[in-house]
């Protein structure tokens, strides 16, 4: 153990895809122990004694082992409300998979529960640690582009809805929870503005139940429009982010490969149109080669483990919660308000908190 560090046991419920993931990432982690799991489907318990953890027969017997400092709530979304209730008051911090839960209510009633009981609650938004929003993120403060007026952000897919929880709406299923849930809170991780005016579209191409995609526009005070768009039969793929500026453009992947191009002389006029049935056009012309300049995107550090690493420092008074209770709250409600918007086909006010 580091020096000043002291370990965390830790325990898992639901020890699906999600919950798997949280075992092998756990492991890597110094200072935080893996008490056990446990999960109502037998195949699973018998999964996790294979892979050498400990089992609980029950969730109350997790909650009873007096050992356990932190629970991971990585079950079925209408699972998360009275799991994490339940956690809380039996004096345990709780790590919920996200969305936190079925709606704003939801978490606001956990949110209480975690502050009547003095336990740490937070959501496990981990793609606020992936490589390409972390590079968009810096791409977006620099001042390469100049004043930004709109970023694209897509997840583009064409195998349609997993054939599980995920297709169901009493699950919390559909693209607005699963996806949107990432896309909505990296934009607000990056963009420090109030949201004025939100309108939103949903598809259902291959499952009428749920969404199966959907179109977001968030207008922002200072004018800014940030698109999101999450598409599960798309057959030909765009650019993870896209983002466009006065000056210049940027272009980012998954990886984090991609580019930045720049105007550097405006005063260069000379156009070579492009020709098309209709006639000639200048407007859409590509500038010359001497005109712009292609950069690279900045170099990012991201380390997937600081999530937990944040969370151990944060029991102990060490450092701020990184995922905030008020943060996941504008989330949900403006997830909510998405829905509201491609529900009525208006364009619709986001009353932020």
């Amino acid at each position: 153990m580091k020096k000043g560090k002291r370990q965390f046991n830790i325990a898992i419920c639901g020890l699906g895809g999600m919950g798997n993931w949280h075992r092998q990432t756990i492991e890597k982690i110094e200072n935080l122990h893996l008490a056990g799991s446990f999960d109502i489907d037998p195949a699973r318990q018998k999964f996790a004694a294979d892979n050498g953890v400990h089992v609980y027969g029950s969730y109350e017997e997790l909650l009873g082992d007096d050992s356990v400092d932190i629970v991971t709530i990585a079950t079925p979304n209408d699972f998360h409300k009275p799991l994490a209730i339940q956690a809380l008051q039996a004096g345990k911090n709780v790590v919920v998979e996200k969305p936190a839960a079925m709606s704003s209510a939801e978490f606001r009633a956990m949110a209480d529960v975690a502050d009547a009981t003095g336990m740490l609650l937070t959501v496990h938004q981990n793609r606020r640690w992936d490589d390409d929003f972390v590079t968009a993120r810096e791409v977006f403060r620099g001042s390469m582009l100049g004043p930004v007026f709109r970023i694209e952000s897509r997840v583009l897919g064409s195998r349609g809805i997993p054939g599980d929880w995920r297709q169901l709406p009493e699950k919390g299923g559909g693209m607005i929870l699963d996806w949107g849930v990432h896309l909505l809170d990296q934009i607000l991780q990056m963009v420090h503005e109030p949201i004025r005016t939100v309108y939103a579209t949903v598809d259902h191409v291959t499952n009428e139940l749920v969404d199966d995609g959907f179109y977001a526009d968030l207008t922002f005070a200072s004018g800014l429009v940030a698109h999101v768009e999450v598409g599960t039969s798309h057959f030909i793929s765009m650019p993870r982010w896209r983002i466009y500026g006065r000056d210049g453009s940027a272009e980012v992947n998954w990886g984090s490969t991609g580019r930045i191009v720049c105007v550097t002389d405006r005063s260069n006029e000379d156009a070579v149109p492009i020709v098309t049935a209709a006639g000639l056009t200048k407007t859409m012309a590509p500038r010359t080669e001497d005109t712009i300049k292609t950069f690279d995107l900045p170099p990012v550090k991201c380390d997937i483990l600081d999530y937990y690493r944040n969370v151990m420092d944060a029991i102990d008074g060490l450092a701020r919660i990184e995922v905030k209770i008020p943060e996941v709250l504008r989330v949900m409600r403006l997830m909510e308000t998405v829905r509201l918007s491609a529900e009525s086909g208006k364009v619709l006010p986001f009353e932020e908190a």
